[in-house]
């Protein structure tokens, strides 16, 4: 559905202050120095009372440890409910910095601890509250839905939160009660919820850097040099991309997808982190990048988010030790965020 020009959002662009990681590669160890942060880390998860949750698009270090001391490794829905049910005291959540946020708003009695505070994403920068609570209030007719994506006062502001995996269905479930939607922050996973729901949606205008780099035209000319491959596209992706997918999810959901699919090669629109876990689910099939080289591109090779990759042995090893680099939010957004955010634990659990 088309919305009159009056009611669009403004595209918001990435705030200058905050630039781009220069680097994205792990870092250089020492010989010997990998295995011993490993070691390490490991003891102090036990001696902390503390869980590792890391997200898919994490180092595979950090993968490796999470699956090796009981923590979880997956996507933003799953890191929730898993905080939210685990009885560790401390939380150390290995991802982006809504992520670590997410977890305290669900568990404010626990302490939330974050390899590093400065590992942001570029939806919920795309998001700041001082623009888009405004715009809400201009908007009181619509029903508030927001990614998970954003920070602590948006999700506050918000009626749902979702996260990929969800958003079809709860869009759905809105649509069916008449409910017209304000969404936030992504602008082509909105697109792609409003096209498959038929739902009537405002759409906020963020995008992902990673998933709005892939290229429609090289992926069209990869695949046609693999005419048996299947294709997996993140929804975070441009249209004309969703377009070329055989299926289209959640990281959760393509990693499945690559486990139940007959194909033997997959071509995956999506950060590269979940290859860890995607060759673990598909030991047997080949796995390889979408591209975002090619005409139109900015850069060789940006299947990789800058930010998620500021995480690694090193300051988790750190964060441990000295306990530093705490998540915090104040009491009263963390009840009203709270709020958006458990009906969306719940609207999962009442699925089964």
């Amino acid at each position: 559905m088309t919305e009159p020009s009056d009611l669009q959002p403004p595209h918001i662009t990435l705030d200058p202050s905050y630039p781009l990681p220069g680097s994205i590669g792990r870092p250089d160890y020492a010989p010997g120095e990998r295995d011993a942060l490993i070691e390490e880390i490991r003891e102090l998860l036990h001696e902390k009372d503390a869980v590792l949750v890391a997200h898919y698009y994490t180092d595979e270090d950090l993968q490796m440890i999470a699956d090796a001391t009981g923590g979880t490794v997956a996507d933003s829905l799953e890191m929730a409910r898993f905080g939210h049910s685990h009885p560790a005291s401390t939380l150390v959540v290995a991802g982006v910095r809504f992520m670590g946020e997410t977890a305290k708003i669900l568990n404010p009695e626990k302490r939330v601890l974050m390899p590093t505070l400065e590992a942001e994403c570029s939806l919920d920068l795309g998001c700041p509250p001082e623009k888009f609570i405004p715009f809400c209030d201009a908007h009181p007719e619509r029903t508030v839905v927001v990614y998970a994506n954003t920070c602590a006062e948006v999700k506050a502001r918000a009626d749902w939160v979702v996260t990929s995996s969800i958003a079809v269905d709860v869009t759905r479930h809105l649509h069916a009660q008449g409910k017209k939607i304000l969404w936030a922050p992504d602008r082509y996973l909105g697109d792609y919820v409003r096209r498959v729901s038929g739902a009537d949606m405002l759409l906020w205008q963020a995008s992902c850097i990673v998933h709005e780099r892939f290229k429609a035209a090289a992926l069209k000319n990869l695949a046609s040099q693999y005419p048996d491959a299947a294709v997996l596209v993140h929804p975070e992706s441009p249209e004309s991309v969703i377009a070329l997918a055989d299926v289209v999810g959640s990281t959760t959901q393509l990693i499945n997808a690559a486990k139940n699919l007959p194909n033997q090669r997959l071509i995956v629109a999506t950060d590269n982190g979940i290859f860890y876990k995607m060759k673990q689910a598909a030991p047997d099939k080949i796995l390889m990048e979408a591209p975002s080289a090619g005409e139109g591109a900015t850069c060789e090779s940006c299947a990789h988010c800058p930010w998620m990759a500021m995480n690694h042995l090193r300051n988790l090893a750190e964060v441990l030790r000295n306990g530093k680099n705490e998540i915090h939010v104040p009491e009263d957004i963390g009840r009203r965020a709270r709020k958006a955010t458990q009906r969306m634990v719940d609207f999962v659990a009442a699925r089964g």
